[in-house]
């Protein structure tokens, strides 16, 4: 949309994605933020068709909303993220995973409580695939225990920074950093911690601002992988966030550091 100024980039990789992601789309149609401030960029990457096809469909028959949809042959999620996060023109990032969607007022909500130096955290809702009821999920109690409207120190909701969804981030705070392509887990976390040397607080929305995060039995995120994989790529996950630590340890929060090296570790026995 020439000439108007986006607020937020909404950043979505897909990968041969089924039905699940027109939901994701739907949700994201109907924001209560105005069409004109949010620019929705869908990275397909890998197989180009029947998906392309499909969801050119979808963005035709929308025309209201600032749908965005780019391909790159190349698989995979991080170099999806960082095609779009240098395609992005919002003032604010956000992430969502293409079988995951949204509340209607969340975008708008996050929108008013984010800055510079602030991450606006919504409440998340888990629940499995075809089964009509919320799962228990570790971060909705943080949210439930924190959500006061106050700004806090992140290091309440540490748990919120796993992964890059659930959350709206300044560019500023991203600047020119970007996803690592050479890992197959726990890029999402490095990332996090990367990028946490720009932010000091959160603040929480309304309980209405949700993210539905959809589990899938046959999902990436819930297969196990090997003892000796998981090893391997904990000790290169400790090795990237301690060589980011004390090139700038004064910058990074010791605690938050330490903490994700636990998370790595306890990631090796849990799968």
């Amino acid at each position: 949309m020439p000439g108007k100024k986006i607020e937020i980039s909404v950043i979505i990789p897909t990968y041969k994605p089924k039905d699940y992601i027109f939901t994701c789309l739907e949700s994201l149609s109907r924001q209560t933020l105005s069409s004109k401030k949010i620019e929705i960029i869908i990275v397909l990457n890998g197989c180009n068709e029947p998906f392309y096809t499909k969801i050119n469909n979808f963005i035709e028959a929308h025309k209201d909303s600032n749908f965005i949809l780019l391909h790159t042959e190349t698989p995979g999620v991080s170099n999806a993220r960082n095609i779009a996060l240098k395609r992005a023109k919002g003032r604010f990032i956000t992430f969502i995973d293409d079988d995951d969607y949204i509340s209607d007022c969340y975008l708008q909500e996050l929108l008013e409580i984010s800055d510079n130096e602030t991450i606006g955290l919504c409440r998340p809702i888990a629940f499995y695939d075809g089964e009509n009821k919320e799962l228990s999920y570790r971060i909705t109690k943080v949210f439930d225990k924190y959500a006061d409207g106050k700004k806090h120190n992140f290091q309440i909701a540490r748990k919120f920074f796993s992964g890059p969804c659930m959350k709206l981030i300044a560019k500023d705070i991203i600047q020119d950093r970007q996803f690592n392509t050479t890992f197959k887990n726990g890029e999402d976390s490095l990332f996090m911690f990367e990028i946490s040397d720009k932010f000091r607080f959160i603040k929480f929305s309304s309980p209405n601002a949700i993210y539905y995060r959809r589990y899938r039995t046959n999902s990436a995120s819930t297969k196990k992988r090997s003892y000796k994989k998981r090893i391997f790529n904990a000790s290169r996950l400790i090795l990237a966030e301690s060589k980011l630590y004390f090139t700038s340890f004064k910058t990074y929060s010791t605690k938050f550091y330490f903490t994700r090296i636990l998370g790595a570790i306890k990631a090796i026995f849990l799968g």
